[in-house]
């Protein structure tokens, strides 16, 4: 497996092909990206086009290669790309949040030369977690949280990622769900990145409950180096603007050690893949660390 250095500055000049890159054992890196679901073409503008912005999809994933990534707003069409894009041998756990399985889904891909999946449930964000479909705490459409447990060949241990989708127009659903996917990290008992669109800020009260017990920390915080700038993550097909505020987020428990971080404004073939910017951090599990 090719290693690349995440912390080398960008070249100048052409635009590099990646911004953090496959990383080797004992590393992890870990992206989320709320890939914008297609739309039909009347509705959507000549960026918004799911056939212009795939290209770009296809290039940015291959050349970035998370180990783990979190992506919102995947129709089953979209995931075929994301994984034919991310390259033989990674695969994908989570489905549709409709009652039927079908509809938007929230799935975690990830490199399963890397990881052995060894458990992963998908639950709806709301009073009736093991109803599919089901909505509370005034969110119209289903939110989901999909968590997998996974064992590193490359480490022999395991961690829990939690991938979710946050409801844009409920503020209570947003604390209600934040405190739903804390308190799952929190049973789990093992090392936790939660990974996803949480339609919320840094103040928000989403993030505030996410963070609140020390259980989960900002991994742009933690960072010992950022690759970028802190760019705002719902770019809408614009430049990415330091006055905006990341809406997207990687979490990660104590037990990681967070070495790199990024908000990634690259553009292959000159195009937006989507309306937002992926998110990456590299994390390491601390040796001896624990959440048990």
């Amino acid at each position: 497996m090719a290693s690349h250095d995440p912390g080398a500055a960008p070249a100048a000049g052409p635009e590099p092909s990646s911004l953090i890159g496959q990383v080797t054992a004992p590393a992890l890196h870990v992206m989320s990206w709320n890939i914008r679901r297609p739309v039909p073409a009347l509705l959507a503008r000549p960026a918004d086009r799911w056939g212009r912005r795939a290209p770009g999809l296809r290039a940015l994933l291959g050349a970035e290669r998370p180990t783990v990534l979190g992506a919102q707003e995947v129709l089953g069409d979209q995931a075929a790309v994301v994984r034919e894009a991310l390259g033989p041998g990674y695969d994908l756990v989570g489905r549709g949040r409709g009652a039927d399985g079908g509809g938007e889904a929230s799935p975690i891909f990830y490199d399963s030369d890397r990881l052995e999946l060894l458990h992963w449930e998908q639950a709806a964000l709301s009073d009736h977690p093991t109803r599919a479909g089901s909505v509370s705490w005034g969110n119209v459409f289903p939110r989901v949280m999909v968590s997998a447990t996974f064992r590193d060949r490359g480490t022999a241990r395991s961690f829990l990622v939690v991938n979710t989708h946050l409801d844009p127009f409920s503020a209570r659903s947003r604390l209600r769900s934040a405190r739903a996917i804390r308190d799952l990290v929190s049973a789990a008992g093992i090392p936790a990145v939660v990974t996803g669109d949480l339609n919320a800020r840094p103040s928000g009260a989403a993030v505030r409950e996410l963070l609140r017990d020390g259980t989960l920390a900002d991994s742009w915080r933690s960072a010992r180096t950022h690759v970028s700038e802190e760019w705002g993550t719902y770019a809408d097909y614009r430049g990415p603007r330091r006055s905006g505020s990341r809406i997207d987020w990687i979490l990660a428990s104590s037990a990681f050690r967070v070495t790199h971080a990024a908000v990634n404004p690259l553009r292959p073939g000159g195009g937006w893949a989507s309306d937002h910017l992926p998110v990456h951090a590299v994390v390491e599990l601390v040796e001896g660390g624990s959440d048990t």
